[in-house]
C-alpha cells in the first residue's frame, strides 16, 4: 500500500473540512516512535495532539485494555454502573487540585467535558454568563465554540453561536497584552456585557493549548481567583491539554497559589482511548438533578481501565519528573537557538509543555512561514513537529514522556540542524 493510494482515497471518501496535516498514514506505533505504511519511521513529538503522554501502545495500557476486553465492553453506566468507573472517580478526586471534597463525572471528548462543566457551573450558580479568553481552544461543539477565542479555523461559516458568552484578553508580553491589560479587560465586560452577579463562571487554560502554550501569570489565577470568591463566580481551569503530567505537575494548576472549582480533562487521561471528565468541589458538582449529566458512551469501560493504568504509569515512573528533566533538555537547545537567531522571538512553558515562537526578523512580525519551513524541515529528516498560536507561528512539543533518552536526543539534534539561525 503507498501512502498516494492512500491519499486519493482520502480525498474521495471524506470531507475537506477535516483537515489532515500530514501526507503520510500510519501503520503502526510504538512509544515515541510512528511507521507509515511504506515502511517510513518517524519520531512522534505531536503525541495525537497531547493525548500520548504515556505513549504509543504502553504494555500497562494494553495489558488493561485487554482484561477489561475479556469482562465487557459497554452496559452505559447510568444503566447499569460498574466499579472501574468508581475507583477512577475515587483516585482523581484525590488528587485533582480543588477546594475540600470533590467529585468527578466522566464524558467522552474534551469539548463534552467543557460543556458539561458550563452546565454544572449555570446548575450551582443559577446564572447565564460564562467568561473566557481570546486566544483560548475549548472545542468545536456548539458552546465550545462560542468559548474558543481563535475564528479561523474553528468558527469560519458556523455562527451564530451560544450566546452570553463574552471574552477578556489574556495577558501575553511579547504580544503586548499585561496581566493588568487583561484584568482591566475583564471589568470592561463586567460593566459594558454583563453584570458580575450574572456571570456563572470564567474559564481558562492555566497554559493555552491551541492559543500557543502562553502560561498565565500567577498574578493573574490570584486576581481571578480573588474576583471569582468576591461576586459568586466559579473558576473553571480547562486542563484538557495540560493535564497529566505535561507540565511537570499532575495538573497545571498545581503551579499556582489558588484553585479552581472546576477542572476539565481529557486527551491524556486515558492514552489514547476517547475519555474526559469534569472534576470539582462536591457541592458544585452535585449542582445538576439526577439524569442532568451523563451520555450513552461516557465513561467508556475500555477507556475506564486505560485511564486507571495511565495513573499508575506516571506514578510508576516518574513523569512528572521526566517531564521536568525532559523540558530542561529542550529549552536549553530552543534558548541556544534563540541565542543564535533574530527569528526565535521567544521560547516558554513549563515542564514538558513548551514551546518556541517565530517572528520575522526583518517586519518584526508573527511568520507564519518560518514556522512551516521548519516543520517540513523537521518531517524531512523524521521527526513530526505540531503549529499552533493566534498567528500559525508557534511551534509546540508534544512528544511522549515515556520517550528512552537515545531517541530524544536524536529528536534534539534533528531541531538544532533545522531551527533558523
Amino acid at each position: 500500500m503507498k501512502n498516494s493510494e492512500l491519499h486519493q482515497r482520502r480525498q474521495n471518501a471524506t470531507p475537506r473540512g477535516i483537515g489532515v496535516m500530514c501526507g503520510f498514514y500510519a501503520e503502526r506505533a510504538e512509544n515515541a516512535t510512528l511507521w507509515d505504511v511504506e515502511g517510513r519511521e518517524v519520531i512522534d513529538f505531536a503525541a495525537g495532539i497531547a493525548v500520548l503522554n504515556t505513549g504509543h501502545r504502553h504494555p500497562r495500557l494494553v495489558a488493561a485494555i485487554e482484561k477489561q476486553l475479556q469482562a465487557f465492553t459497554h452496559t452505559a453506566y447510568q444503566i447499569v454502573p460498574y466499579e472501574g468507573y468508581i475507583s477512577l472517580a475515587e483516585r482523581i478526586n484525590a488528587c485533582v487540585p480543588v477546594e475540600g471534597p470533590a467529585k468527578t463525572a466522566f464524558f467522552t471528548t474534551g469539548a463534552e467535558a467543557v460543556e458539561n462543566a458550563v452546565k454544572i457551573a449555570r446548575a450551582s450558580t443559577r446564572r447565564p454568563g460564562i467568561i473566557a479568553f481570546g486566544g483560548a481552544f475549548h472545542g468545536r461543539t456548539y458552546m465550545t465554540m462560542a468559548l474558543t477565542g481563535k475564528v479561523a479555523p474553528y468558527k469560519l461559516g458556523f455562527g451564530p453561536f451560544p450566546g452570553s458568552v463574552f471574552h477578556a484578553r489574556y495577558p501575553n508580553a511579547l504580544h503586548g497584552v499585561s496581566v493588568e491589560e487583561s484584568l482591566s479587560s475583564l471589568e470592561t465586560i463586567f460593566k459594558a456585557d454583563i453584570a458580575p452577579d450574572q456571570v456563572a463562571a470564567i474559564i481558562l487554560e492555566p497554559v493555552q493549548g491551541e492559543g500557543g502554550f502562553n502560561v498565565a501569570p500567577p498574578e493573574l489565577l490570584t486576581a481571578l481567583r480573588a474576583i471569582c470568591d468576591q461576586h459568586g463566580i466559579l473558576l473553571i481551569a480547562d486542563e484538557v491539554q495540560s493535564g497529566f503530567a505535561r507540565t511537570g505537575k499532575l495538573f497545571a494548576m498545581e503551579h499556582y497559589p489558588v484553585k479552581a472549582d472546576l477542572v476539565t480533562m481529557a486527551k491524556s487521561l486515558a492514552g489514547g482511548m476517547p475519555l474526559s471528565a469534569v472534576a470539582g468541589r462536591a457541592e458544585v458538582m452535585d449542582a445538576p438533578a439526577p439524569g442532568g449529566l451523563g451520555g450513552t458512551y461516557a465513561g467508556n469501560p475500555l477507556a475506564i481501565a486505560s485511564a486507571l493504568a495511565v495513573l499508575d504509569v506516571i506514578e510508576e515512573e516518574k513523569l512528572c519528573q521526566r517531564a521536568n528533566t525532559l523540558g530542561a533538555q529542550l529549552t536549553e537547545v530552543l534558548e541556544q537557538a534563540q541565542s543564535q537567531s533574530k527569528a526565535i522571538a521567544q521560547v516558554r512553558g513549563l515542564g514538558s509543555m513548551i514551546a518556541v515562537e517565530f517572528y520575522d526578523p526583518e517586519t518584526g512580525k508573527p511568520s507564519p512561514e518560518i514556522t512551516r519551513d521548519v516543520q517540513q524541515a523537521a518531517l524531512e529528516q523524521g521527526l513530526l513537529l505540531l503549529s499552533c498560536g493566534v498567528y500559525g507561528n508557534v511551534i509546540r512539543f508534544l512528544y511522549p514522556l515515556t520517550i528512552p533518552q537515545e531517541q530524544f536526543t536524536k529528536a534534539l539534534t534533528i531541531l538544532k540542524q533545522v531551527l533558523p539561525r
